[in-house]
């Protein structure tokens, strides 16, 4: 038995995996977000290390007492700033949060290299601008800083006691040479750190330590193996078998992500396309990012006053393209193609007939939307993409799924498993460290439980509410 523990920003989900793939048993336990400011989006250190434990003891006991390896995912470049005695010295600054803009132009004047060195532009979102900014605005406690991990490793270092990360996490900070595989000084330097600021760089199949004595105890499980792991959608890439070259996936959690597997180093920053390093050796991927997708539902369920699933049902029984209402999704700001941490989103081409269902229309709508500017820049830098694989807990709606793939013009694959999402490639993960098996039998795609294919009816009727999505965006962006 494995076991999976992915550290999302809504939550912490746990996975146990058979050691033929099947998925035994989850849970999960909820995580809030704080955002103090406009642009800022933060949470607590230690309120992971407690939603992990929630989580894990979730399980039942007995799977979790035969567990032979553990594996980590989690949300990408939150900047987790820990003193002397490895104790976290603020609230994290997750990668939503939009308070750097001005320090990613610094760090790109202080080092022209930036983009050759790391294959990206320097956005908000990533690790070393938020650094940059602590220096700039909390300078006395910048100087206390000893240790600067990522979420998932915080919880690692709070389960092992090891300072330690895995090369797909590591690749979005910012600080990594994402051809070499190794941290850059040049860009540890832009930000006035070291390498001693960094933890140590495995490949996410690789073991790096072991659960604590208390922790073993604590969880009813041996000195358990921990493995590197790897960020979210990497993690989410291997567990639905999206590990050869022009393998690709969508995402639908709290952001969205269209990722591509590729065999070399393929950077695109000019159009805001991420290239990071994959989980396992020798591959590397493409993304296009969009930082709110599954939460603009759940936003627009609240302002409802109605849960998620009613919301979807009152959107699917309306139909797309009910009405002429849009919605532009950027709640949090965007990446791709974009880049631009300030823009916010908006109702537009609202009447007296709008109601609740022709609401959740424009969202499912407007998402898919975001999602097609982001597939435009991976194919303009010359991927090409037919079909992809479904994971996350938008992975869900069928209804959904019927919009995503006309407007994307793609084939979509729901497979078995897919809504366990990261957890699961964690566990992957675990599994190939501690018994050295070939990734590719381990992380083979799960059955297909479903394909939607593009309906070009559906694809045509939306086509000019796309358009004027297209054209919103610069109006917006003035506003």
């Amino acid at each position: 038995m494995f076991l999976g523990i992915d550290i999302g920003t809504s939550g912490v989900k746990a996975a146990l995996l058979e050691a033929d793939g099947t998925i035994a048993a989850q849970a999960s336990a909820p995580l809030s977000v704080s955002r103090a400011h406009p642009g800022w989006s933060e949470q607590d250190p230690d309120a992971w290390m407690q939603a992990t434990d929630t989580a894990v003891l979730g399980l039942p006991a007995a799977m979790r007492h035969v567990v032979e390896g553990i594996g980590l995912a989690g949300q990408m470049h939150g900047a987790t700033l820990l003193d002397a005695a490895d104790k976290p010295l603020r609230p994290a600054i997750l990668w939503n949060d939009g308070r750097s803009f001005a320090q990613c132009a610094e760090l790109e004047r202080i080092e022209p290299r930036a983009q050759a060195i790391t294959g990206n532009i320097a956005m908000p979102g990533f690790t070393a601008p938020k650094l940059a900014w602590v220096r700039a605005h909390e300078p006395d406690l910048f100087a206390q800083v000893r240790t600067v991990l990522l979420p998932k490793d915080y919880v690692r270092l709070c389960l092992t006691g090891d300072k330690a990360s895995d090369m797909a996490d590591s690749a979005g900070t910012l600080w990594l040479d994402v051809a070499a595989r190794e941290w850059s000084d040049a860009m540890l330097g832009a930000t006035g750190l070291t390498r001693n600021h960094m933890p140590r760089l495995y490949e996410g199949s690789e073991i790096t330590g072991t659960l604590s004595a208390q922790t073993a105890a604590r969880w009813g499980m041996g000195s358990v193996p921990v493995a590197a792991g790897g960020g979210d959608n990497a993690a989410g890439a291997a567990g639905v078998g999206v590990v050869a070259d022009g393998d690709a996936l969508l995402s639908l959690g709290t952001s969205g992500v269209i990722f591509v597997t590729t065999a070399k180093f393929q950077p695109n920053p000019a159009r805001a396309v991420h290239a990071f390093c994959h989980c396992l050796p020798d591959l590397w991927h493409q993304m296009s990012v969009h930082l709110s997708a599954a939460s603009c539902i759940d936003w627009a369920a609240r302002l409802a006053g109605m849960d998620v699933l009613a919301l979807m049902a009152l959107a699917e029984a309306a139909g797309p393209d009910c009405g002429p209402e849009l919605f532009l999704p950027y709640l949090s700001g965007e990446r791709t193609p974009h880049n631009d941490p300030d823009v916010r989103g908006a109702f537009m081409r609202l009447d007296n007939e709008t109601d609740p269902a022709r609401l959740g229309a424009a969202v499912l709508e407007g998402v898919a939307f975001a999602h097609a500017d982001g597939l435009d820049a991976l194919r303009e830098a010359g991927t090409v993409i037919d079909a992809v694989s479904v994971v996350g807990g938008g992975a869900r709606s069928r209804h959904w799924g019927k919009i995503l793939a006309s407007v994307l013009d793609v084939q979509l694959n729901y497979l078995e498993g897919g809504e366990v999402g990261p957890a699961l490639g964690a566990a992957k993960l675990a599994q190939i460290a501690v018994t050295g098996a070939n990734p590719a039998e381990v992380c083979q795609r799960p059955p297909l439980l479903f394909s939607i294919e593009p309906d070009s009816e559906l694809s045509a009727r939306l086509a000019p509410k796309r358009a004027a999505f297209r054209a919103a965006y610069g109006t917006v962006r003035d506003l």
